[in-house]
C-alpha cells in the first residue's frame, strides 16, 4: 500500500505541476481546443472559400476572383491564430511563461495582419491596370513586386521588435554594407534605373518587335529589373542589359503607323531625258493611284544623281499598312511595276562596271 500511495502522490504532483507550471488537464484541454480550430480551418477551406470562389466566378469582374484567391492563405491561417490564442489563455502560466505566450500571440497576429496586407496588394494591380495610359503593365508589375517586398520587410521588422531585437543597429549595418555593395555593383543599379526609365517612357512593351542598331533585333518576351529578354527571329533567346536601351536608339517596329519604302533605281547612262521623265512620271502616278500607299505623308520620285555607273532615281513612299508581311507584299508589287515601266519605255537597269583602256604604243 505504501508503494501505491507514493506512486499516487508523485502522479498527482506531476499532473498538477504539468509542464512549465501548467497542469496536464489544462494542456490536454488546450490541445483539444487547438485541434477544434484546426478542423474549423479545414471547413473554411472546403466550404467558405469554395463558396466564395463560386460566387466570384458568376461575375465578369476578375477583381473579386483575385481577391478571393489572394485571401485564401490568410483565411486558413486565421483559425490557427484564434485556436492558439484561446487555448493559451485557457491555461494558467507563470508570469514569465505568460509573457512568452503573449509574445507568441502577438507574433501570430502580426504575421496575419501583414500577410493580409501583402495579399491584398495583388488585387490592387487590377485597379492600377486602369491607369494603362500613364503606367505600363510591366511598370505596374514592378510596383506590385516592390510593395510586396516592402510589406515583407516591415512585417519582419515588426516581428523582430516583438522579440526584443532592435532593428536600428541592423539597418545601420545594412546601410554600411549597402554602400560597399553599391560601389561593387554599379552596373546592377545602372541597369535597374535604365529599366525603370524604359517602362516610364514606354519605349516598348512585352510582345513588341524592337531593334537596337548593332546590338539586337527581336520580340520582347520579358522586362526584368536588370535585363530584358528578347526572342530573336532565329528563335534563340537573348538577355540584354537594360542600360543598352537607355544609352542607344531603340526602334520599335510594332509602333509604326506606316512602313516606308526607300529605293535607289539605277538606270543606264544611255537612257534619254524623255525616258527618264516618262519613267519618273509613271512610277509616281502608280504610287499616287494605288490603294497601298498613304500619299498624304508624301511621295518622292526624282532623278537623284549621276553615279559612277548609273543615273540614280530616288523613290520614297509610305504604305498604309503597319503589318510587316503586308508591307513585303506591297514592296514586291512596286518592284514588279517599276521593272515593267522601265522595260516598257526601252530603258534598262545599270549595274556596277568598269572600263579598261589599253594604250597602244
Amino acid at each position: 500500500m505504501g508503494i501505491i500511495n507514493n506512486f499516487s502522490e508523485i502522479f498527482l504532483s506531476v499532473w498538477d505541476k504539468g509542464i512549465l507550471g501548467v497542469d496536464i488537464l489544462q494542456i490536454l484541454i488546450g490541445i483539444v481546443i487547438f485541434l477544434v480550430f484546426l478542423i474549423f480551418r479545414g471547413l473554411i477551406s472546403k466550404l467558405v472559400i469554395k463558396k466564395l470562389e463560386v460566387i466570384s466566378k458568376r461575375t465578369t469582374n476578375k477583381l473579386d476572383d483575385t481577391f478571393v484567391r489572394s485571401l485564401e492563405g490568410p483565411a486558413r491561417f486565421l483559425p490557427i491564430v484564434l485556436g492558439f490564442f484561446i487555448a493559451s489563455y485557457y491555461m494558467t502560466f507563470s508570469a514569465e511563461g505568460r509573457e512568452v505566450i503573449d509574445t507568441i500571440n502577438r507574433t501570430l497576429i502580426t504575421i496575419l495582419i501583414f500577410w493580409v496586407i501583402h495579399q491584398i496588394i495583388e488585387p490592387v494591380s487590377y485597379i492600377l491596370s486602369g491607369l494603362d495610359k500613364l503606367l505600363t503593365r510591366e511598370l505596374i508589375g514592378w510596383i506590385i513586386k516592390s510593395l510586396k517586398i516592402l510589406i515583407f520587410i516591415l512585417g519582419l521588422a515588426a516581428v523582430l521588435e516583438l522579440w526584443g531585437i532592435k532593428i536600428g543597429p541592423i539597418i545601420a549595418g545594412l546601410g554600411l554594407f549597402g554602400v560597399a555593395v553599391a560601389l561593387g555593383a554599379q552596373d546592377l543599379f545602372k541597369n535597374l534605373i535604365s529599366g525603370i526609365l524604359v517602362l516610364v517612357e514606354k519605349r516598348f512593351k512585352i510582345g513588341d518587335w524592337i531593334q537596337v542598331e548593332g546590338i539586337i533585333e527581336g520580340i520582347v518576351e520579358k522586362i526584368g529589373f536588370r535585363s530584358t529578354t528578347i526572342r530573336k527571329f532565329d528563335k534563340s533567346l537573348a538577355i540584354i542589359p537594360n542600360f543598352q536601351f537607355a544609352e542607344n536608339a531603340v526602334i520599335n517596329n510594332s509602333a509604326k503607323n506606316n512602313w516606308s519604302i526607300s529605293w535607289i533605281i539605277t538606270l543606264q547612262y544611255d537612257s534619254t531625258v524623255e525616258q527618264l521623265k516618262t519613267i519618273r512620271n509613271e512610277i509616281e502616278t502608280y504610287i499616287n493611284n494605288s490603294e497601298d500607299y498613304d500619299v498624304t505623308i508624301g511621295v518622292a520620285v526624282r532623278v537623284d544623281k549621276f553615279s559612277d555607273s548609273s543615273i540614280d532615281m530616288y523613290v520614297r513612299c509610305f504604305t498604309k499598312t503597319n503589318k510587316w508581311s503586308e508591307w513585303l507584299s506591297v514592296k514586291e508589287r512596286l518592284a514588279i511595276e517599276i521593272k515593267q515601266i522601265v522595260e516598257k519605255n526601252g530603258a534598262a537597269f545599270a549595274f556596277p562596271s568598269q572600263s579598261i583602256y589599253v594604250e597602244k604604243k
